[in-house]
């Protein structure tokens, strides 16, 4: 069961996090232009690296509170990364019968933010 801290945890992680997310995807539409759903692909690529990489250092490497875990996990990576706009994103490409852009989208979302994760659980099995 989940702590008062805990909830308050979750909301304050989950207000960084969202600001974070808009800041970081915002900075990457300046960049790269809103062609393609670049900014939503940065965040989401980002927080998997993150979430492979803190799941493994806070909870087999380091002894934290749940609270912690809670502040970072649930509430930052989970307002950090947006599936639901992604899942937008890809609906709107197909809506406008830009077929190729939606598949593009997903096989490239999926592809890249698995690997993410993965490398950021290897990245953090090298910690000592």
């Amino acid at each position: 069961m989940i702590s008062t801290l805990g909830w308050f945890a979750i909301a304050a992680g989950g207000a960084l996090g969202a600001v974070s997310r808009f800041a970081m995807s915002h900075q990457v539409y300046q960049w790269f232009g809103r062609d393609f759903a670049w900014g939503t692909l940065s965040v989401n690529i980002l927080g998997s690296f993150f979430m492979g990489l803190i799941a493994v250092l806070l909870v087999d490497k380091f002894s934290v509170s749940t609270e912690l875990k809670a502040f970072i996990m649930v509430g930052f990576l989970g307002a950090f990364t947006t599936f639901s706009t992604f899942s937008f994103e890809t609906l709107q490409y197909l809506q406008i019968g830009e077929m190729s852009k939606a598949f593009f989208n997903m096989a490239l979302s999926f592809s890249s933010c698995l690997l993410a994760v993965w490398l950021g659980f290897i990245a953090a099995k090298q910690f000592s």
